[in-house]
């Protein structure tokens, strides 16, 4: 190989390596810098999806390249192995953008960080390999291997990470020692930040109330939320927390210990992580360990077992929900009126409020009793209750379509309740429902998907599919053809130009673009 072609490979090999570095670096931070995020969404954008006859992905650019490399390398071809690999760093996996549309690289501390990392690990490697008899061939190698270093530049800065992210809980620690709030913790599956809302509006601002923000649930972000939001005047902290395995929680309430404890649900949701319904419900469970007091849906079932041996430990349990008659708190839906009971009393008849789930009010309500909030507090709060944001909100377009907004995130649980809201609605014209289906099932994920779809079907709407990661089961699900938008702007833009007054469609769950 001459000069000049080694050092015009050389520079295309380091722009197809800064390419791979976007792309997966933005993948990391999308993940919460979960190591094995990088295997899985290779996978995801790699494996062709071509088990239907109406939603099929054909073989994959990235197959046709690892292709030709292996052929290029057989016939040691290395210039053209190289070039085949300066290709496939420039555009695959195909579709995963370099820069995203709806997740874009924030180039924090920490990615900073791992992006130096991984670049002094490849610098080494392509170091050493300049001594080999052909330097590009290793260099090439660092291209294709990108995903793997970031993987285990993960892994290795975790400890520093750790102790770095101490220092902010030591912070936080001390505030809540300084402040002295009364802390009301609240985890499930789903339901957690719809609970958080109500109660902070059940307590409003007389209470001296602090929630965590919207997605402030880990460690990190709960540090955080202390730190920036806690003062002298917070009387009540409201902390929602979140979990992908077991121990998370724990080592929250290890630091951040609930007086009250609420806990929304037990379902399928993070199964991609966990594995099973079970090592969820004892990773939920974990919240409980401290608190003195526990609030529990038992309309769900695995909750309705809990509330025994919870009072067996000497905690006191109160128990919420919206069908199981049993519970001492229940918000009863009936035709459009909410009956609020406490211990079999009525606190209020209202209304219902459209986009707000009984279950998770009664939980709120459940705190609110176990803070000793006065019954007329209680009745004032019920009317500053509202919807979450992009959780089943209905709006009227300009256009008339009726527009049931529930793009905040969805599991089966919820994607059933925002069914059963667009089938509600007094409709003249179509129920169109617009999703990229459901994720982080495991092994339930094409199931869940495939009866999702069935029950769009079922209700006589259309199915409208965002993208490849679920389009093949969501195609299983359906006997119809399966309409589909390779974004969510596209599927928005055939929605203003296609559907009318009288119409009504359903945005069902939304994924970032690192997402196929």
């Amino acid at each position: 190989m001459n000069v000049a072609l080694a050092v015009i490979l050389s520079v295309l090999l380091a722009v197809a390596y800064c390419a791979q570095m976007a792309r997966w670096l933005r993948v990391l931070q999308r993940e919460h810098y979960d190591p094995t995020s990088m295997m899985r969404f290779l996978a995801r954008w790699t494996s062709p999806n071509v088990s239907s006859k109406r939603v099929r992905r054909p073989v994959t650019v990235s197959h046709v390249l690892v292709l030709a490399m292996i052929v290029l390398l057989a016939l040691r071809l290395w210039d053209l192995f190289v070039v085949a690999v300066v290709t496939y760093g420039l555009v695959c996996p195909w579709g995963l953008a370099v820069r995203g549309r709806t997740s874009p690289l924030d180039w924090t501390r920490r990615l900073r960080s791992t992006a130096i990392v991984a670049g002094v690990i490849t610098l080494a490697v392509a170091g050493l390999g300049a001594l080999a008899p052909h330097p590009l061939l290793v260099a090439a190698v660092t291209v294709l291997v990108v995903p793997l270093v970031l993987d285990l530049t993960t892994r290795a800065l975790r400890p520093y990470e750790e102790r770095g992210a101490q220092r902010y809980v030591d912070q936080a620690v001390q505030r809540l020692d300084r402040t002295h709030p009364r802390i009301v913790a609240i985890t499930g599956s789903y339901g957690k930040t719809s609970t958080k809302n109500y109660l902070r509006s059940l307590l409003a601002n007389e209470y001296g109330v602090v929630a965590s923000p919207r997605s402030f649930n880990n460690r990190a972000g709960l540090s955080r939320a202390i730190n920036e939001n806690l003062d002298e005047a917070t009387r009540i902290f409201i902390a929602e927390m979140g979990t992908y395995g077991p121990g998370e929680i724990r080592e929250l309430t290890s630091w951040c210990s609930p007086e009250i404890a609420v806990v929304t649900a037990i379902g399928s949701v993070h199964l991609e992580r966990m594995g099973s319904l079970d090592i969820v419900e004892a990773a939920k469970r974990e919240i409980t360990e401290r608190a003195g007091t526990v609030v529990l849906n038992i309309d769900d079932p695995r909750l309705a077992s809990w509330p025994a041996s919870l009072r067996a430990e000497g905690k006191r349990v109160i128990t919420a929900g919206s069908t199981n008659s049993d519970a001492e708190i229940r918000v009863i839906a009936d035709s459009g009126c909410w009956s609020i009971n406490i211990d079999g009393a009525t606190l209020a008849a209202v209304d219902e409020i459209v986009g707000v789930q009984p279950t998770n009010l009664a939980c709120a309500l459940g705190a609110a009793v176990a803070l000793h909030v006065d019954t007329e507090h209680l009745r004032a709060g019920l009317a500053g209750v509202s919807p979450v944001a992009n959780r089943l909100n209905v709006s009227t377009a300009a256009s008339g379509v009726v527009v049931v907004d529930d793009t905040f995130n969805a599991n089966p649980a919820s994607a059933s309740a925002a069914l059963k809201v667009l089938s509600s609605l007094q409709l003249a014209g179509r129920r169109v429902v617009v999703t990229p289906g459901l994720i982080e099932l495991g092994r339930e994920q094409d199931r869940e998907n495939a009866q999702l779809a069935h029950a769009v079907e079922v209700m006589s709407g259309e199915l409208v599919a965002i993208g490849l990661t679920n389009a093949r089961a969501l195609a299983a699900g359906s006997s119809t053809t399966l309409r589909r938008f390779g974004r969510r702007e596209d599927a928005v833009a055939w929605v203003r130009s296609t559907l009318g007054s009288g119409d009504a469609v359903l945005f069902l769950n939304d994924l970032p673009d690192h997402y196929p």
